[in-house]
């Protein structure tokens, strides 16, 4: 029962987070909720009995993603008007 409750609050954690980032105006913040939610389906994925999909996962979506978006946005503005 226990990881059902886990798999449902990182549900919920990840809603929030996909809604805060697409509101967020920084885009900074909003890269940073990006992978607060990537990390939440990391945690449902290995939940899930899938420990393959993690490893590719997490450096993907956590690691790499985020690097080339705060690499692009040094390069752009970082607030949205």
């Amino acid at each position: 029962m226990l990881p059902v409750i886990m798999a449902f609050v990182a549900a919920l954690i990840s809603i929030v987070a996909t809604w805060l980032a697409v509101q967020e105006r920084d885009m900074l913040i909003a890269t940073l909720f990006s992978a607060l939610q990537s990390t939440c389906y990391a945690l449902i994925y290995y939940l899930l009995m899938a420990p393959d999909i993690v490893l590719v996962y997490l450096p993907v979506s956590v690691g790499i993603l985020p690097l080339i978006t705060i690499i692009l946005i040094k390069k752009t503005e970082r607030y949205e008007e």
